[in-house]
């Protein structure tokens, strides 16, 4: 019982920082900032350091993720997260970064068998308002 209170309040926490960051990108028009908050979030959910787990490569981060134990009830948060944090660095014309992101949430998605093809376009990187309603309906089913 303490397991599954600990993992919903995770989920509850991961959820409202990305309708933070969605919000951010939105209102303020800020896809930097909107991506870095993503970013913090993630790093939050999987209890890592954020940035030293966001620096690896794709196939790493998968691996990582799975060695220290990633609760795989947050590994789609965290890949749904990557591919809009990702449309997100696009939009703020980071380019590299963003391809990275993607291949990123790919390989975790990969790793623990979701299907996030609902994030992509024709397009590597998806158009931003196309990866928000991927996420929001995401959300929304999850509750």
């Amino acid at each position: 019982m303490l397991t599954q209170d600990y993992l919903v309040r995770m989920l509850v926490d991961f959820a409202a920082g990305i309708m933070r960051a969605m919000q951010r990108r939105t209102e303020d028009r800020d896809p930097k900032g909107a991506a870095e908050m993503l970013e913090t979030a993630i790093g939050e959910s999987v209890d890592m350091d954020g940035d030293m787990l966001l620096s690896l490569a794709p196939e790493s981060i998968a691996s990582i993720m799975q060695i220290s134990g990633a609760d795989p009830a947050i590994t789609e948060y965290v890949a749904r997260s990557l591919m809009l944090a990702a449309s997100y660095r696009e939009d703020a014309g980071e380019t590299d970064m963003a391809k990275l992101r993607a291949d990123q949430a790919r390989a975790i998605a990969a790793a623990y068998g979701h299907d996030i093809s609902d994030m992509t376009s024709t397009e590597d990187i998806p158009e931003a308002d196309f990866a928000d309603a991927a996420v929001k309906d995401f959300l929304a089913d999850e509750e």
